[in-house]
């Protein structure tokens, strides 16, 4: 895990420890004598790509330096249900106070990149590659894009501050310009921050050939149906990389693959992705 998703996890681990425990965790106090030693496995009850293991950990050492945590499997390889994830042994009562928190970590990240990892697989053996977006939960960005990168998927922004993407609303903003909207953008962003990518979006084929002309580094192709980017390819290719877009599932992405496109985005993977089942049993 890279230092911008350690940075995002640490400040969320506080909080979500904060917010989970508040003054004191009531029912450990209540029942767990303070002195009572455990030993815990955290295991997947459904097949899943792992995700969030550190983090797990790290929950647990921020309630007491005493536990000692034992990885099983790495982040990013796939595991059958029933397998093991973590171990634990240490004090209950920190192992008990952070369960519920480190599950929702891994819980969700897992989610994100076992929902990437069948949008990978369904392309094997073309030339396309899965990319993310920016639809992620607030706060989230840097873990679940990890998470995306664990199941396989290549990052594309990280946010507005990476790359230009000129997007309708930013053509609509130059509907008058001379010669066309697309080739003012580029050119704007080309003066304005030179060496950044360029990437534009195109909703039609004449939007390709003006991204084309205009020198666009990428082409975004907006909800294209299959017949459409096969000639945004050939109009792209040796050009601009192809991007496509908008309304990809699991039973449509292998037939936008094998147009030739360089990318597919696909928001679901972290917008839609589940929670995994994954649990932690105390064990005798």
């Amino acid at each position: 895990m890279d230092e911008r998703a350690w940075d995002s996890a640490r400040k969320l681990i506080r909080e979500a420890l904060r917010e989970d425990l508040g003054p004191g965790d009531l029912t450990t106090r209540a029942v767990t004598p303070p002195r009572t030693r455990a030993r815990a496995v955290m295991r997947a009850r459904e097949a899943l790509v792992p995700a969030g293991l550190e983090i797990a950990e790290a929950v647990f050492r921020a309630l007491s330096k005493a536990v000692r945590a034992e990885r099983i499997v790495e982040d990013g390889r796939r595991v059958e249900a029933g397998a093991a994830l973590l171990r634990l042994e240490g004090p209950a009562r920190p192992i008990l106070s952070g369960e519920r928190v480190a599950l929702n970590f891994v819980q969700r990240l897992s989610g994100v990149a076992t929902l990437t990892a069948q949008y990978v697989e369904k392309i094997a053996g073309t030339r396309a590659r899965i990319l993310d977006t920016r639809k992620t939960t607030p706060g989230w960005r840097a873990l679940e894009k990890y998470a995306t990168r664990c199941g396989g998927a290549e990052n594309h922004r990280m946010g507005l501050y990476d790359r230009i993407l000129i997007k309708d609303n930013h053509l609509a903003a130059l509907r008058d310009a001379a010669p066309n909207p697309i080739a003012a953008a580029t050119a704007l962003a080309r003066r304005q921050c030179p060496g950044v990518l360029v990437e534009v979006e195109a909703d039609t084929l004449d939007q390709v050939r003006q991204a084309v002309e205009a020198g666009a580094d990428w082409v975004l192709l907006d909800n294209m149906d299959p017949k459409q980017l096969r000639e945004a390819v050939r109009l792209a290719s040796g050009k601009a990389r192809t991007e496509a877009s908008g309304g990809v599932t699991l039973q449509t992405v292998r037939q936008i693959a094998e147009t030739g496109v360089d990318y597919i985005s696909v928001g679901a993977v972290t917008h839609s992705a589940r929670a995994v089942d994954i649990g932690l049993d105390f064990e005798g």
